[in-house]
């Protein structure tokens, strides 16, 4: 096999066409539709989407919720402003985090949030210079966290977001994400209930997003690329919804590449889904044989990242370079708070 490099999954994207605001209707974003035999492509509206979904199918979720991540402190002693990131929780008030400027934050060193609501000590240095940080705080952390931390946004959207429930999906329910699984995002309750209506099952999956999904690929051979770990977890009821739609003949239609990534984790070689849970480092690419999944709704994704690729995987490169540059001509919105793809 060839070597897959990096620049074969560029597209030129103009900035204005990055979105920054969520629309104010969820489910009012765009629908580019490519079907992956053909690379036919149709356009629609995102509410459309229950004209391609069809009974016996199976709708996959990941109910993972963000947490208000970002955190901004002061150094006690000077005043210095730190900026604090939450990863991953290590252990019950122990989490490993992300600071700038790092060198502010060495071992020992101590920083403060909210006027003292919230103070945390340094404690290790850990993989690419992130610091396990030891909170203190009276009361509930995720209620202090909820009084100081703000979303973390990705790195390309600039303006401040007014609601924080519009970077969560209407069904985040387990707290742990550092971004959002975004495909989900157009989706309302009102259309949730019009698919069920029209006996599509509904199956949760908890994939916990973590800022590694918006780190550039730097190796220039895919081969090279160590993917991020995230955790996840796939229970019993999802495991048999799913592979009973398969045996049925139904589809499996993920929302989102978190939703894919957990499936596939999740999955034995059989193409059967086990119930658990676990990180998963699974990097999809083109040469990649999906043993669940049949189609997946997804956002429009930066050039070069790991979700491009993955995309690619599915519906050929070639294929979805095109429905890109067409998506460019089109004007559609890119990115997290964008419209939408549908790969069937």
């Amino acid at each position: 096999m060839e070597a897959l490099l990096k620049k074969d999954f560029y597209f030129d994207l103009p900035p204005e066409l990055i979105a920054q605001d969520p629309l104010k209707d969820r489910s009012a974003s765009r629908l580019l539709v490519l079907d992956k035999k053909t690379g036919a492509i149709a356009h629609r509206g995102f509410t459309d989407i229950v004209d391609y979904l069809h009974e016996g199918d199976c709708l996959v979720l990941n109910n993972t919720k963000v947490i208000p991540a970002r955190l901004m402190g002061t150094k006690p002693e000077t005043g210095a402003a730190i900026e604090v990131l939450l990863l991953k929780r290590r252990e019950k008030d122990v989490w490993e985090t992300l600071v700038k400027p790092g060198k502010k934050a060495r071992v020992g060193a101590v920083i403060s949030f909210g006027s003292g609501m919230l103070t945390g000590k340094v404690t290790d240095i850990v993989d690419e210079g992130n610091r396990l940080i030891q909170f203190q705080y009276e009361g509930i952390f995720e209620e202090v966290l909820d009084k100081l931390g703000e979303m973390p946004l990705p790195p390309y959207i600039t303006h401040k977001l007014a609601d924080k429930n519009r970077y969560q999906t209407v069904y985040a329910k387990y707290e742990g994400s550092a971004a959002a699984p975004t495909a989900g995002l157009h989706f309302t309750d009102e259309l949730l209930e019009k698919v069920q209506r029209k006996g599509v099952r509904l199956a949760c999956v908890t994939l916990h997003v973590g800022l590694g999904t918006f780190r550039p690929v730097k190796e220039d051979n895919l081969l090279n690329h160590h993917m991020h770990s995230e955790f996840y977890q796939v229970t019993q009821e999802t495991a048999d919804i799913i592979n009973g739609t398969k045996q049925a003949g139904g589809r499996v239609i993920c929302v989102g590449t978190t939703s894919c990534r957990t499936v596939e984790s999740a999955a034995n070689a059989e193409g059967t889904v086990v119930a658990g849970s676990g990180n998963t480092e699974i990097f999809i690419y083109p040469g990649y044989r999906f043993k669940v999944l049949d189609s997946l709704i997804t956002n429009f994704h930066l050039p070069e990242s790991t979700l491009i690729m993955l995309v690619s995987a599915l519906a050929g490169r070639e294929c979805v370079l095109d429905a890109y540059r067409t998506a460019v001509q089109e004007r559609y919105r890119f990115f997290s708070f964008g419209d939408a793809m549908l790969i069937k």
